[in-house]
């Protein structure tokens, strides 16, 4: 056998070892993803409705510097839903840390305990304290250097009532594999979100290039333990989908290894369901110029709340 031939078939070896390399996003058991996916949509409408969910969420109120009185009577500074006592007492913020103290004669309890005021902590410290009267619950947080108040609901007929989340039918072509693209190094991005003037800022370690339809697109990713997260935008939002963009995670590959993107699980940010949540928004460079018909949809009579205070 002279050189020449050994060359080709050498070279022809390579190219069908790199042929049956198995595709990262292919689907072995249509029946079974398609009940892995009937799986997620229900644990996804329970982790809606649970109590720690985003449905009962009914008032989200910025605190000011200082005393700021609370309760359902309207001489308050923040004023609770109906149904709430009239004056239930006063959080204080300064410097940053907000400090409950409950009025007299009115029954509050700090996880399950009985108070009369105590510090709130904060959700971004992991340490926030969930108080509660009657159906109602509250707890502070922290966004970007401003605390406020997250009000709960626990009795909100809506909730009981919500029904399952429209969605696009599976596509396969919408499941697919990426190749991280890393940055020379992690960069703090600012990213906006749904209320003005409140930005995010977290941390990118690069973007995910991937085809669909043999079109190259690309997302840019943000850190998230083990996993990156995508808020994205494409052709369907604001018509199908929800304006804003939404939202996916995917498992952290290393720089230029292969992670999937299943679009399938592309969800809506808890801002769709009421104006009580902090949500992220697709930044421009994260709005694809196509459809991607696959994930949630979204429909405006499920958005259960508006933003008053």
């Amino acid at each position: 056998m002279n050189f020449a031939r050994k060359l080709l078939l050498f070279v022809c070896a390579i190219l069908l070892n790199a042929c049956s390399v198995p595709d990262p996003a292919a689907i072995a058991d249509m029946a079974a993803y398609k009940a892995e996916l009937q799986e997620w949509q229900v644990g996804r409408l329970e982790r809606l409705k649970a109590k720690t969910g985003y449905l009962n969420l009914v008032g989200l109120y910025w605190l000011k510097e200082g005393s700021n009185s609370i309760g359902s009577a309207p001489d308050n500074d923040v004023i609770f839903t109906a149904g709430a006592p009239a004056h239930i007492g006063v959080a204080t913020l300064q410097d940053g840390k907000a400090t409950m103290t409950v009025a007299d004669g009115v029954s509050v309890y700090a996880d399950g305990e009985p108070v009369t005021g105590m510090a709130m902590g904060s959700d971004v410290q992991e340490d926030a304290v969930l108080f509660t009267t009657g159906s109602l619950a509250w707890f502070a947080i922290e966004r970007e250097g401003h605390v406020g108040i997250r009000l709960r609901d626990y009795d909100l007929p809506a909730v009981a009532n919500f029904e399952p989340i429209d969605m696009f039918p599976v596509a396969t072509k919408y499941r697919v594999a990426a190749r991280l693209r890393a940055y020379d190094e992690p960069r703090i991005v600012k990213v906006g979100t749904v209320i003005e003037g409140l930005g995010w800022e977290p941390e990118s370690p690069g973007v995910l290039e991937f085809e669909i339809d043999g079109k190259p697109l690309e997302l840019e990713v943000y850190e998230s333990g083990e996993s990156v997260f995508i808020v994205f935008g494409d052709a369907t939002s604001g018509k199908d989908t929800y304006p804003a963009g939404r939202f996916l995670y995917a498992e952290k590959p290393l720089p230029g290894e292969v992670t999937v993107i299943d679009f399938n699980r592309a969800y809506n940010p808890p801002c769709a369901f009421n104006d009580f949540a902090t949500c992220p928004v697709a930044s421009p460079r994260n709005r694809l110029a196509i459809a991607i018909e696959a994930g949630e949809k979204f429909n405006s009579a499920t958005h259960l709340g508006a933003l008053t205070h």
